[in-house]
């Protein structure tokens, strides 16, 4: 049977693969296993869980189910409304909870939905411990009666507590600065422009409108184009665009060029290194990071680390060397100093105080790495692991990599949440690049 938690907790479509049913059964294994130390203390206490969202529509019977869920295993749920995934993972902490639970599929489409834990103090989970929640849901378990179900309990400070989380880590230094936020009419339409407001800038939200089902619809970290002529038609000094759960954060210069994730660790990884506050000078990037990134990083004497894509890599990568940032080219960006995981508005707010404390434009920042042409082609497949193990790929990736010679590289990636297969090549050129993508992307296809 395939393992229920993939590479960012439990995703499906909504009310068909992820029902109320199986939130329910996460739920109440989750306290289990996560609120164990709780359940057996010698007060026996109930165990105290952060519940939080992102706007869609499932979000909220899903939401429903997990404090059902919780409460009839005994755990008191504190429901802290539609806030990014990062304000889940730092709440978890300040509230001193057990575990805390985020419901989104992030940068996916409306229909889809998610369920990701976070253990005690915001970290996420090992597999062994995803997989004692799942081994959790085929067993017996028991069930309180009076006192000891569980409880629902509003938050109503827990946006104010991110916010001052936020201010005391991206600092208040954004005076003068005009800056267009895209909230993907997801979870930061509220918390993103008050933060940036807050900082000192000038905001201009745009997609910070959420109604349920408009979440990620041609908006936000993965449709840019609509930020881009929002900077050009304001003036703007950058743009910042969100996904729908805000634990990314990609942006746009002045001249409304995109700068993506890989450039934006080089812009803070310079800043950092400057203010000895890179450890060791090691910056934690993944096999996706543009070989500029490579070769910028060398100049300036800054080392790589690098993982597996998936931001959970980059955090054990963090945590094992203890190092000060890490990050993915889409715009996940991880200051352990500041967070136990990606946090999209923090990625924003550091951004743009350098661009204001440094006085240069953000276009001239992002100049210090050099893109090398990049071509990613999502291929839809019907077994996603099979393509790994496949002669006729094998040959196709050899035949690519003699026509690089060096000068460039390939790498085929699984999706961790679709059947897809991600063919990513870079050449010294674009046309080379699209060629030889394409080129591997027709095999793929046919497995």
């Amino acid at each position: 049977m395939a393992r229920l938690f993939g590479t960012d907790g439990v995703r499906g479509r909504a009310n068909d693969q992820l029902t109320a049913e199986l939130a329910l059964g996460l739920a109440s294994a989750a306290v289990c296993v996560l609120g164990a130390d709780a359940l057996a203390s010698p007060d026996a206490r109930r165990p105290r869980v952060v519940v939080g969202r992102d706007p869609r529509a499932s979000g909220e019977f899903l939401e429903a189910a997990l404090c059902a869920g919780l409460a009839a295993a005994g755990a008191d749920a504190i429901r802290v409304g539609v806030v990014p995934t990062p304000a889940v993972a730092f709440l978890t902490a300040d509230y001193a909870a057990d575990f805390g639970v985020m419901i989104s599929a992030s940068h996916n489409p409306m229909p889809d939905n998610g369920i990701k834990f976070f253990g005690a103090g915001g970290h996420k989970l090992g597999d062994d411990v995803e997989d004692a929640i799942e081994a959790a849901m085929a067993a017996e378990q028991p069930r309180p009666v009076g006192a000891g179900v569980g409880r629902l309990i509003d938050a109503p400070d827990a946006v104010d507590r991110y916010l001052e989380h936020l201010a005391a880590s991206g600092g208040r230094h954004l005076d003068g600065l005009t800056l267009v936020v895209d909230c993907a009419n997801g979870a930061a339409a509220r918390v993103g422009p008050m933060a940036y407001e807050a900082a000192g800038a000038r905001v201009i939200a745009i997609h910070a409108e959420p109604d349920g089902l408009n979440i990620n619809d041609g908006c936000g970290s993965t449709h840019m184009e609509n930020l881009q002529r929002a900077v050009l038609e304001h003036g703007a000094d950058l743009g910042l665009a969100h996904d729908g759960d805000a634990d990314r954060c990609l942006a746009v210069d002045s001249t409304g060029a995109v700068v993506d994730g890989d450039q934006i660790m080089a812009i803070l990884a310079l800043a950092m290194h400057e203010r000895d506050e890179l450890t060791d000078g090691v910056l934690v990037a993944t096999v996706m990071s543009n070989l500029g990134l490579h070769l910028a990083m060398t100049e300036a004497g800054i080392g790589l680390k690098i993982t597996g894509v998936g931001d959970r890599y980059v955090l054990e990568e963090l945590r094992a060397g203890g190092y000060a940032l890490g990050g993915e080219q889409s715009g996940h960006i991880v200051i352990p100093s500041a967070g136990t995981t990606g946090d999209g508005v923090l990625t924003g707010l550091l951004l743009a105080r350098r661009v204001a404390e440094t006085g240069r434009r953000l276009a001239d920042l992002a100049s210090v790495m050099t893109i090398l042409p990049q071509v990613l082609i999502n291929v839809p497949v019907t077994d996603k692991h099979r393509v790994a193990v496949d002669r006729a790929v094998e040959v196709a990736v050899a035949e690519a990599e003699l026509e690089l010679e060096g000068n460039g590289r390939i790498l085929l990636r699984p999706s961790g949440t679709e059947q897809l297969v991600r063919v990513m090549v870079e050449a010294t050129t674009a046309d080379a690049a699209q060629a030889i993508a394409e080129r591997v992307a027709d095999v793929v296809a046919t497995v």
